[in-house]
């Protein structure tokens, strides 16, 4: 049985959603970054860079949730796409546009507006600009397609659900879908399948330390004790 290492952020989530989909038997293990947990010896014996998810798939290990989701897709052989080579490079690419740019950039406009101490009207510019520019360059590739990657439903899909779920709080505009329907109306068809009524089951399981104090800030940004902030 595979060994999932998570918590309820985006790539965590895509990783779930793709167990879902597969239907493979999996234990899912939470690991609470607010409480510091990947930092623990045994956790960096899985993961030395301490970061969610993970995976432990028999004599295998495999983290970053990119690397994951093509390591499972492999293993199976589905949610690949159409197997001519010319759309295997669609695939890849349009995975890491999402790995590349929407998770580092919406990661990074959520730190600055809503954890960063003192005003960062820079970094939160340079951010949110970026995130609407990527999520135009989605919304324009779906625009006349059903998927990423043409007619089939693949993991580059998966990788943006994860992310777009949280499109309101990075953008901080509950109306932020009116701009980018077509990404809209893939993540609610996705939204919409078993698999991603499993992932939420998962959410509602598991629970994770919710309060950022300064504990969790401790944990998750370690980079303040340079500055001699907490």
């Amino acid at each position: 049985m595979i060994k999932f290492y998570f918590n309820l952020s985006p790539n965590p989530m895509k990783v779930a959603l793709l167990l879902e989909e597969l239907g493979l038997p999996y234990e899912p293990i939470p690991v609470d970054t607010r409480k510091g947990e990947q930092f623990t010896d045994e956790y960096l014996a899985v993961n030395p860079n301490a970061k969610v998810p993970a995976i432990i798939d028999g004599d295998t290990t495999v983290f970053d949730s990119n690397a994951i989701l093509i390591y499972l897709a492999e293993q199976s052989g589905r949610f690949l796409g159409e197997p001519q080579a010319a759309r295997r490079g669609e695939l890849l690419s349009w995975l890491m546009f999402v790995a590349s740019g929407i998770g580092p950039y919406s990661g990074q406009a959520v730190h600055f507006r809503h954890y960063a101490p003192g005003s960062e009207e820079y970094a939160v510019n340079r951010y949110d600009f970026e995130v609407e520019r990527h999520y135009k360059v989605l919304d324009a590739r779906l625009a006349n397609q059903p998927y990423l990657v043409g007619s089939s439903y693949t993991i580059a899909d998966m990788a943006l659900w994860g992310w777009a779920r949280m499109l309101s709080l990075v953008m901080d505009n509950p109306e932020a879908w009116s701009d980018f329907p077509n990404v809209q109306r893939l993540f609610d068809e996705i939204s919409a399948r078993p698999a991603a009524a499993g992932v939420e089951r998962l959410r509602e399981k598991f629970k994770f330390k919710a309060e950022m104090d300064e504990d969790a800030r401790r944990h998750m940004f370690p980079q303040l004790a340079r500055l001699g902030l907490k």
